[in-house]
């Protein structure tokens, strides 16, 4: 038999506890990241870490990917212009600026930074960048970390909180700015601009290999239009070259300097987690520094000392007691959802579907006692209901418990911080701040 669920929910077995506060009031701490796996809340915990540090006195700046329309509102950056924004309404002496990644507009910048205006503009003009700075895999988490290190490098903060882009994978982000970099800075591009200076068949055979590269690595663009816009793009982009790799190296070795801090965000669930343990390996193996995990939706009961196995047995008791009660051998009010087969299939010489009406008595009218047996009767379907439904809390506990176990034991090394269930969504300042709070307060209750 299965380990009593009542004792279930007692937190992560003896884990390191992750203590944000102090992670976010030492002043050697100005990059915090928050990774993980796209639907985790990472975006939500970011802004949430940015506001309590601003409230503790630090001038912070919040670059945001991907927020929910009403928490970018009430942060005041619902509109993407790509710049941090003062929010209003932080209590305290410290400041919190947010933005959201406008990936295309960080694209042009870079092109304008780097190429005189005439240049610039033909690159921008250009089809084949347009459908490279729109979104070609890689293309955000590579202007993430651009945007990170223009933040860095104006130094008018002493924090950045970055959120990650969502996609599915955890380490696409450690990984695609390097294989976008490595594209841009031209080594498969020049391939496919060599037929021109070769020409012939030999040109066509390389350009072939160059093709055959090109779509392995960005994707299934073909065509001989395409061809000539990515020449235009290479000749524009000639002097701009260079510039792309080193970055991005730059912007990795930044990572991996002492005051980044890598938090790694997931849920209570297999897969998350699982993503989440490859990524703490993988920030292991490249010396990246891990704060720890914050695991988001973590569910609780107040009641956990009724087991799943105690409420099953009284729910069946409750009904059982009302069949037995019943004269004329009448189909009795079971509800008993279809759902809970573990909980043993229907009593035989009950009709399903009979929650809501009434057995009537072979008589005429029901009398008082009647009355009160059906109302009797109706409090205890209530509480047979309520019972089976902590018993499926119970083992909601049970199984989420089950999987941050088997992630301790794999990585006892990494502190945990566990944030409740929210009942909705967090779209405003009181709603981060409670975030915030539950975030510092992860300590689990000593049993």
């Amino acid at each position: 038999m299965s380990p009593d669920p009542a004792h279930a929910h007692h937190h992560l077995s003896p884990t390191r506890v992750l203590d944000l506060d102090p992670l976010l009031d030492d002043p050697k701490t100005r990059i915090v990241v928050c990774c993980g796996s796209g639907g985790v809340g990472k975006t939500t915990t970011a802004a949430a870490l940015g506001l309590r540090a601003a409230e503790r006195g630090r001038k912070v700046v919040v670059l945001t990917i991907d927020p929910a329309r009403r928490l970018a509102q009430s942060m005041g950056i619902d509109s993407l212009d790509n710049t941090p924004r003062r929010v209003k309404g932080v209590e305290g002496d410290g400041e919190l600026h947010a933005m959201m990644l406008d990936m295309k507009r960080t694209f042009d910048e870079i092109v304008e930074a780097h190429a005189d205006p005439e240049r610039a503009a033909a690159i921008l003009s250009n089809p084949f960048y347009q459908s490279l700075s729109a979104g070609f895999a890689g293309t955000q988490e590579y202007m993430a970390m651009e945007k990170l290190g223009q933040l860095r490098a104006r130094d008018e903060w002493d924090l950045i909180v970055v959120d990650t882009p969502p996609s599915r994978s955890a380490l696409d982000f450690l990984d695609a700015p390097k294989r976008l970099g490595s594209f841009l800075d031209g080594r498969l591009i020049r391939l496919l601009t060599a037929p021109a200076k070769l020409g012939g068949r030999a040109g066509m055979k390389f350009l072939n290999v160059g093709m055959s590269m090109m779509t392995g690595t960005l994707g299934k663009l073909l065509g001989g239009q395409l061809l000539k816009d990515v020449q235009t793009f290479v000749t524009a982009m000639d002097t701009t070259f260079g510039g792309f790799r080193t970055r991005a190296d730059a912007t990795y070795k930044l990572l991996q300097a002492p005051g980044t801090a890598f938090l790694v965000v997931a849920a209570p669930e297999r897969d998350a987690l699982r993503e989440a343990a490859y990524f703490v390996e993988r920030l292991a193996a490249e010396n990246m520094p891990l704060a720890g995990l914050v695991l988001n939706r973590v569910h609780g009961s107040g009641a956990d000392g009724l087991s799943a196995e105690r409420a099953l047995a009284a729910a069946e008791n409750l009904e059982d007691s009302r069949i037995v009660d019943q004269d004329g051998g009448k189909a009795g009010l079971r509800n008993s959802p279809e759902t809970y087969d573990s909980s043993g299939s229907p009593v035989s010489g009950t009709a399903p579907g009979t929650a809501s009406e009434t057995p009537t008595p072979d008589d005429d009218s029901p009398t008082t006692a009647d009355t009160a047996t059906d109302q009797e009767r109706s409090v205890d379907q209530l509480t047979a209901g309520l019972l089976r439904l902590h018993a499926d809390r119970m083992h909601l506990l049970a199984r989420e418990q089950r999987t941050r176990d088997r992630f301790t034991a794999l990585h006892p090394e990494v502190a945990v911080a566990e944030v409740a269930a929210l009942p909705g969504d967090v779209h405003d300042l009181t709603g981060l701040r409670d975030i915030g709070d539950r975030l510092a307060a992860a300590r689990p209750e000593l049993s």
